[in-house]
């Protein structure tokens, strides 16, 4: 049987260590938040949804054709992504996390951890470097009761270390794992693309 799996694009946070909207900065001629959504394989979900306070990233989903979901109250932390993400997407057989900030991620890398996940559809799959686990996670529909009692900040790392032994990785490329956290990191990421 088929799974039915839905994306949840997490793009609402205040990037506070960042120190402006970072979703809005450029690599490669293109925004983090861009390059995000042209990441995901949509073909491979039921369900797309896009959760952000930005009404531009909402109007971009929009034009991806995905659900672009107005997040009101960012300064409540991930977990109330996760849980508006999760009401979005409805009644899917799991739900794969995808973050905002991964600019080198590739669209072929989700695509396989879709594909991952569909052959052990009662396991949590993410994207791996060296076997230590990155972003983005696909979580069965058995672990959304968990996802959604999380608080604040707490995010899905927290439900993972309770369930480790229902984590499988898919090997990726390091850089795609990269993350933008600050300006640093930024221009670390603008030198390895050489754009």
């Amino acid at each position: 049987m088929v799974q039915t799996l839905g994306c949840v694009v997490m793009a609402a946070g205040n990037a506070r260590r960042f120190g402006a909207n970072k979703l809005a900065a450029g690599v490669g001629g293109r925004s983090l938040v861009l390059r995000a959504l042209e990441a995901v394989p949509a073909e491979n979900f039921e369900t797309v949804a896009v959760v952000t306070q930005y009404p531009e990233v909402m109007d971009l989903a929009e034009q991806f054709h995905f659900s672009a979901v107005r997040n009101k109250h960012p300064d409540w932390g991930i977990s109330h992504t996760i849980r508006l993400g999760l009401e979005a997407l409805g009644n899917c057989g799991g739900a794969c996390f995808l973050v905002s900030d991964q600019p080198l991620l590739r669209r072929e890398s989700v695509r396989d951890l879709t594909e991952l996940w569909r052959g052990r559809p009662d396991k949590i799959a993410a994207l791996a470097h060296g076997g230590v686990r990155g972003n983005p996670c696909i979580f069965p529909a058995r672990f959304f009761p968990e996802l959604l009692e999380l608080r604040e900040d707490h995010g899905g790392n927290a439900v993972i270390r309770r369930h480790e032994e229902d984590l499988i990785l898919l090997e990726t490329a390091e850089k795609e794992l990269t993350d933008v956290d600050t300006p640093e990191a930024l221009r670390q990421v603008r030198a390895q693309t050489d754009m």
